[in-house]
């Protein structure tokens, strides 16, 4: 394994019942990048991204993670390792404020231990990060709405700040801009480069645009194999990239 790549799958094969979701694919992302997994649908990204995250098991071939072989691990032991799933459907309790949300994800990453919960001190520590974490995902003004009133892009931005609680060292975002406007959308690509200042991201994303906008390197996939790799200016510009794209349509969907 090589020390600037956090993750590397080797020969990644999915099948379903006859069917090869996703074929000897040898996956390679950089420490502190930005990569993205796109591909006209029927790709294998989702699959390839359940498989990388363990909610799917692997057919054959190997995941490794900071050098480590993940390929049996499950997606709890992982997250402890430092790579974390951020969900397409948002995991907040909409009930709960901003600032609640947040700070039950901070209380997951210690652990409950009951007598610190008691101490108002530690309670206030708390606090303190949640409000530095809801400030950095710009949700800021809303640390006292309940969850369940955002709009759909802030909505988003919360779920990533619960999810940075954890202090992921690696971050896979599901389709983040999936459903969002135009404001939201500009809003979450900055979020996203902020994010991945300091840590790692892997994400699948239909929005071509944002992952041109984003990504430091990309990868192609078509019919479950990797059909290119590299910048967007390298892939965008590859005849077998263009005809797979407008051979299904603007865009991929």
């Amino acid at each position: 394994m090589d020390e600037d790549f956090i993750v590397e799958t080797r020969g990644l094969t999915k099948e379903f019942k006859g069917f090869v979701a996703v074929s000897d694919v040898d996956l390679k992302v950089r420490r502190n990048t930005i990569h993205a997994l796109i591909g006209p649908n029927g790709a294998g990204k989702t699959t390839c991204f359940n498989l990388v995250t363990k909610f799917l098991t692997p057919s054959r071939g190997q995941i490794l993670f900071n050098g480590r072989d993940i390929t049996k691990a499950k997606p709890a032991a992982i997250a402890r390792q430092g790579m974390v799933r951020s969900f397409q459907i948002s995991a907040v309790f909409g009930h709960l404020s901003v600032l609640e949300n947040v700070r039950v994800a901070l209380q997951r990453k210690l652990g409950t231990s009951l007598q610190f919960w008691k101490s108002d001190a530690s309670l206030s520590l708390l606090d303190a990060r949640a409000m530095e974490l809801i400030e950095a995902v710009g949700v800021a003004e809303f640390r006292d709405t309940p969850a369940g009133e955002l709009s759909y892009g802030r909505k988003r931005a919360l779920e990533i700040a619960t999810t940075l609680a954890l202090d992921p060292e690696m971050l896979l975002l599901d389709e983040p801009m999936a459903g969002m406007g135009t404001e939201d959308v500009r809003r979450t690509a900055e979020l996203i480069r902020r994010v991945a200042r300091n840590r790692t991201v892997l994400m699948v994303e239909h929005n071509l645009s944002v992952v041109a906008d984003l990504s430091d390197r990309i990868t192609v996939l078509k019919l479950g194999k990797v059909l290119a790799e590299g910048s967007y200016a390298e892939i965008s510009s590859n005849p077998e990239v263009i005809e797979a794209y407008m051979g299904t349509g603007h865009g991929g969907h």
